[in-house]
């Protein structure tokens, strides 16, 4: 390989469809550092991801897409990760795009719950896709503990479903799909969670806490399979010796959400 092919290798152009998000955010700053052009698909920038309408301009040109797009949904999580990845992939595919790297969840094959069933979809739509792909599945986010609070909230009380949990750092999980984006396609990669095995209402708690909120958290264990398999560790890796385990506690995190990092 000469000097420019490897210059060429080595700096790349990739969209983050989701750039604004939770995860989004670290992708671009982790791509940035590493020296690659970033296109943000974002509403803000253009792009209506559930219809395709602004993709194919911003497609030109680009080498990955990493797929991290969200959406607070529950009974339409179907029709939008359906839709989000359908029209990610035939935008690609038209803009001659070499590889898609998808963000999912772990154990969401064993919870029938809307959101997970959202991203099974996703997950059916990419690996069944003639297009080179990578797709990554991690724990919750360490900031799900936040967004708990607000799930279901009568005042001051705040009620968290009872579920076991292996949160991850969201910037550790950006920094392993923008090397998936580096790589080139790879299938399915092992598991990526957090160092630490905790109950969801328990980091609600403290998180609560380290604000200052003032919430009472209160754990309710959600009903049928769903509920059962997320009390049991199905969404934790506790039980995958191929799991990749990230670094950054749930307390070093909080520590940083208190001092205002």
């Amino acid at each position: 390989m000469d000097t420019d092919e490897q210059e060429k290798m080595g700096r790349m152009r990739i969209a983050v469809a989701g750039a604004t998000g939770t995860a989004g955010r670290h992708v671009v700053d982790v791509a940035v550092e590493h020296g690659h052009d970033v296109v943000p698909l974002t509403r803000s920038s253009g792009v209506d991801l559930t219809t395709g309408d602004g993709l194919a301009e911003r497609l030109t040109g680009v080498d990955a897409v990493i797929d991290v797009a969200n959406a607070p949904v529950q009974k339409q999580a179907e029709a939008f990760f359906g839709a989000v990845t359908r029209h990610l992939l035939a935008g690609e595919r038209e803009a001659g795009v070499g590889h898609h790297v998808a963000l999912s969840i772990i154990g969401i094959d064993d919870v029938p719950w809307g959101y997970f069933l959202g991203k099974v979809r996703q997950e059916r739509l990419l690996t069944g896709a003639d297009q080179p792909w990578s797709l990554l599945r991690a724990a919750q986010f360490h900031e799900f503990a936040e967004q708990a609070l607000g799930f279901a909230r009568l005042g001051p009380v705040c009620m968290v479903p009872r579920m076991r949990s292996q949160p991850v750092a969201a910037r550790e999980v950006a920094q392993a799909l923008v090397a998936l984006a580096e790589q080139g396609p790879t299938g399915r990669v092992p598991d990526l969670a957090g160092p630490e095995v905790h109950l969801m209402h328990d980091l609600a708690r403290r998180f609560s806490r380290a604000r200052g909120l003032g919430r009472r958290v209160v754990p309710v264990p959600l009903p049928g399979a769903a509920g059962r398999r997320m009390r049991d560790g199905s969404l934790t890796a506790a039980d995958d010796p191929t799991a990749v385990l990230g670094r950054t506690t749930f307390t070093t995190w909080l520590d940083g959400v208190a001092d205002g990092r």
